[in-house]
């Protein structure tokens, strides 16, 4: 036998507000505490690199910035950047679309392939290129036969960072794409729909902010890689530095004031990665609350 316990309007949002007050002073405490935290860690080191990066003037820091290797890094790092996005975008739209749309044998190794950057050091996925491609790698014979450069040349970079951000795309559209389900593209399939067709008109708007989302993070990491880079590069001065690896160098050189102001131009692309990061998930919520909307009316 059984017992039902049925709940007056409005108890269960009583007992959620009184789950979670709290007195005053701890939750002056607990904001005391994130507040101090962000001051500490985040705002003051990000102060200190602008005010030593400024402090020499603006004409030594722009001098910094316009100083033949810096704009070489400066290029690399972009150029790297505008290969290793879209190539990753390309491969987490179709990994994400195919592990929640389908059912396929491997699934879960894909997965596991997916998220392998994750748990490998960035060195580590360098030092795989090196016995890969070095000299007395697996094809370092044949590419020197044919004088094809990989490492110590731009495509090591591009192969470099291309692994370590692949992840990015695909496992920020995989959870999305399937708490969407599959109702909409078989309705889009019944109706006569091609595949082509299904995905720009019916799964790529639904999915166009996460994707956004996931974009901005692959972007932001592939600009700031440093470990996997530095194996493959080489340090060539003025050809396969990236702006990291020439951060490195300067200060390593006790050229402090140049050092920080290439490292002041990174954090800013991280300052507009932040901006950017908050307004997609700010639309990707309304989106969110719009779609509850639609279903509950």
């Amino acid at each position: 036998m059984s017992a039902t316990v049925s709940l007056q309007p409005g108890t269960a949002e009583r007992y959620e507000t009184a789950a979670t007050r709290e007195p005053l002073w701890i939750k002056v405490v607990l904001i005391g505490v994130a507040l101090a935290f962000f001051a500490v860690f985040l705002l003051l080191p990000l102060a200190s690199v602008f005010a030593e990066a400024l402090k020499k003037g603006w004409g030594a820091y722009l001098a910094a910035l316009t100083h033949e290797d810096a704009w070489a890094a400066i290029k690399l790092t972009l150029l790297t950047a505008a290969i290793a996005v879209p190539l990753n975008l390309v491969f987490g739209v179709a990994a994400a679309w195919a592990i929640a749309k389908f059912r396929f044998p491997g699934k879960q190794f894909l997965i596991t392939l997916i998220d392998l950057p994750f748990s490998v050091s960035p060195v580590i996925s360098g030092l795989i290129y090196v016995l890969i491609f070095g000299a007395q790698g697996w094809f370092g014979p044949w590419l020197a036969e044919h004088d094809v450069k990989i490492l110590f040349a731009v495509p090591g970079i591009v192969l470099a960072t291309v692994f370590v951000t692949f992840p990015f795309v695909a496992r920020e559209l995989i959870p999305l794409m399937e708490a969407q389900g599959t109702e909409e593209e078989e309705a889009a399939v019944v109706l006569g729909a091609s595949g082509w067709q299904t995905f720009r008109h019916t799964t790529l708007p639904n999915i166009k902010w996460g994707l956004l989302y996931g974009v901005i993070l692959c972007n932001a990491r592939a600009m700031g890689e440093f470990g996997a880079v530095s194996v493959v590069s080489g340090h060539i001065r003025g050809q396969t530095n990236t702006m990291p690896l020439h951060v490195e160098i300067l200060y390593n050189e006790y050229n402090y004031a140049a050092a920080f102001a290439v490292a002041s131009l990174l954090a800013l692309l991280a300052l507009v990665t932040l901006g950017l990061k908050a307004l997609v998930e700010r639309q990707t919520r309304r989106q969110h609350q719009e779609s509850i909307s639609g279903e509950h009316s």
